[in-house]
């Protein structure tokens, strides 16, 4: 391929940067390599609040670990009450704006009054540490809320994206076999009501054991309630203001004194079969890795204005909108709405008005955006940005030299992050002020995380340095558990390769040590005896100046094995695709070899994505081989796009 550039920090970025060399990296790596319990052990001490010190860093007993053994604390006196004995006290910790134009900021104060609220009225009406809820809401602060209150009281939660089905809401609700659920009459997506009470209406007609649903009012539209189990969260609060005692008492709600390893929460995600994964996460471990990567891969200043535009419903919007940023007193963002409505600058409307200065967003987001042309973001002053972070999937370079070069005016780093929802926490990503930056690669693993390539039997692969991504050795924010299902998650995790975890990634390590990280196992090919990953085949599409997006898989050939197949969706442009396809396949042959050549290519609108941003690469292949799809499809965004590409298909 294309000889790409590299990037060295800025002696600007470096001079004010919190980690400033690349020795400060390295000792600090060897730190943790050389002793992981007291180096982990330190950081818990000197950087979360303890109602109780822990007397055991790590009860490794594989694959199930415990983090800080014997300690009590809590989540929510960490992200809140620590903050109040300081200057943070007044300052912004959310920044809410809603799609249709409303805005809200709420400081460090006011968010813990109205934590204690919320968390007063759950103990009212029957809830307390081991109990769990389920939480459906638009993305509104009272969502980050309900989060901090049942995190105040030990209330396993799990939050549920608010696009999806009543369907998938059911299923995670019997899986965790909730009793509460929290939602809200609606929220707005690109101008219109989705409507959330509704869903959980139709969810709930077979779970039994729910008892409450409480329920915000956001968009005043007309809902059902049923008597006895839906109770409004604005009467529910009202009624602590009988007397004054009352109302202090409810605004200065204690959080409760939980276990080190209390399951904090458990977040759905898709597999193969039609059952979604339910990963628990637990307290101490998850917050500690949460708020040190705030700190170390987003250079956390205290005058920092930060944005993360993932959804709550999501592990980057539990780790990066609420726990991380508030754990380590930053003032987060929160955005309601869709990035193009009602215009292709709206992210860029709200970094100007807002002077964010650290940006944080998904591959997909960026190259649909890209698409729109560059006269969006060049409307608006973006000076105030200081750092760039991707997350979701690796970033084709062609997509990394656009967000450098017209987000962030060539003098933004960026952070390329690797992580996953059972990590927890970001694994590998560039230290800003310390790693050179090389456009599509996650660069190095963090302090404390250990990593190697391995080949298929499990062997480090060696000289080529390309094959399976695993983690050697436990850190704290590291999954504990498929809920209700610890077969499914030794057989998954810790199976493939004996003592290692099996992050089921494909990635290369390159002469400088630095990580590449390929996409999927499933999403590597093998044509003709040549291992090829869809990321590189998609990068070179990508950087072609008709491609806007696109997503490779292979397919069933009788003579190479597996023949490369491409999904593409073009810019904008009177594109002629006969002879555009022509051309795509030679601009392969020459960016990367004529043997990654697609078979096939199909030009569509649209490709299968879930809500969190990442290609359904495995639908595809389903539809390539068998034009049919199998397995849970809950976390697709539009269905209707199935049809269409089957559609393609079918005229081949």
């Amino acid at each position: 391929m294309s000889q790409l550039k590299s990037y060295p920090p800025s002696d600007e970025f470096v001079a004010a940067a919190n980690i400033k060399s690349r020795q400060e990296y390295d000792t600090l790596y060897t730190q943790a390599q050389e002793d992981a319990a007291a180096f982990w052990g330190s950081l818990a001490e000197k950087q979360l609040s303890w109602f109780k010190p822990f007397t055991q860093t790590l009860d490794w007993q594989a694959p199930f670990a415990k983090w800080f053994v014997g300690g009590k604390i809590n989540v929510s006196y960490n992200c809140l009450d620590r903050h109040l004995e300081t200057d943070r006290k007044d300052k912004p910790a959310l920044i809410f704006e809603g799609e249709p134009g409303d805005e809200r900021i709420i400081t460090y104060a006011e968010l813990h009054r109205l934590v204690c609220r919320l968390a007063t009225v759950l103990k009212n009406l029957g809830y307390q540490a081991g109990d769990r809820a389920v939480i459906y809401m638009p993305m509104i602060p009272e969502l980050a809320i309900s989060l901090l209150a049942c995190a105040r009281l030990g209330i396993t939660h799990s939050v549920v994206f608010g696009g999806f089905s009543a369907e998938a809401l059911k299923a995670r609700t019997l899986d965790l076999d909730a009793q509460l659920v929290i939602t809200a009459d609606g929220g707005w997506r690109r101008g219109k009501e989705v409507r959330l009470k509704d869903a959980v209406d139709e969810s709930l007609h077979d779970c039994p054991n729910v008892r409450h649903v409480l329920t915000y009012k956001r968009t005043n539209s007309a809902i059902a309630m049923k008597d006895g189990r839906d109770v409004w969260w604005h009467e529910q609060d009202a009624s602590l203001d009988a007397t004054r005692e009352s109302t202090q008492a409810a605004e200065t709600c204690p959080a409760v004194e939980l276990d080190s390893e209390h399951p904090l929460f458990v977040l759905y995600t898709s597999g193969t079969t039609g059952k979604p994964k339910g990963i628990l996460h637990t307290t101490a471990g998850y917050l500690l890795g949460a708020q040190m990567t705030m700190k170390w891969v987003f250079d956390l200043q205290e005058k920092d204005i930060y944005w993360c535009t993932a959804d709550i419903g999501w592990v980057t919007g539990h780790s990066y909108v609420v726990y991380g940023p508030l754990a380590a007193g930053a003032t987060s963002v929160i955005y309601e709405g869709a990035p193009d409505f009602p215009a292709f600058d709206r992210l860029w409307d709200i970094v100007e008005r807002r002077k964010v200065s650290v940006f944080y967003t998904s591959p997909t987001a960026i190259r649909a955006l890209i698409r729109q042309g560059n006269h969006w973001p060049e409307a608006h002053n973006l000076s105030s940005l200081r750092l760039l972070g991707s997350v979701g999937e690796p970033i084709n370079p062609a997509a990394w030299e656009w967000y450098h070069s017209v987000i962030g005016g060539n003098r933004c780093p960026i952070v390329d992050t690797w992580w996953q929802t059972e990590t927890g926490s970001i694994m590998i990503s560039p230290l800003p002020g310390v790693v050179t930056l090389k456009p599509g690669s996650a660069t190095l693993p963090l302090p404390g995380v250990v990593v190697d390539i391995v080949d298929a039997h499990g062997r480090p692969a060696g000289n080529n340095r390309e094959g399976f991504l695993i983690i050697k050795q436990p850190w704290p924010s590291m999954i504990r558990n498929i809920w209700g299902d610890p077969e499914r998650f030794k057989e998954q995790y810790w199976s493939r390769v004996p003592g290692a975890y099996f992050t089921g990634d494909a990635a290369r390590r390159d002469d400088e040590g630095f990580y590449w990280v390929l996409g999927r196992v499933d999403d590597v090919m093998n044509v003709s005896g040549h291992r090829l990953s869809t990321m590189e085949v998609e990068s070179a599409l990508v950087h072609h100046k008709a491609v806007a997006e696109a997503a490779v898989v292979g397919k069933p050939h009788e003579i190479t094995g597996q023949a490369v197949c491409a999904f593409v969706t073009l810019k904008k442009g009177d594109w002629d695709k006969a002879s555009l396809e022509k051309e795509l396949r030679q601009w392969i042959a020459h960016e990367i070899g004529p043997f990654a050549r697609p078979d096939e290519i199909r030009f569509t609108e649209a490709l299968p994505k879930t809500r969190s941003g990442k290609i359904m690469r495995r639908l595809l292949r389903e539809i390539v081989t068998n034009n049919a799809v199998a397995g849970d499809v809950t976390t697709l965004e539009d269905l209707s796009v199935l049809s269409h590409l089957a559609a393609l298909h079918d005229e081949d």
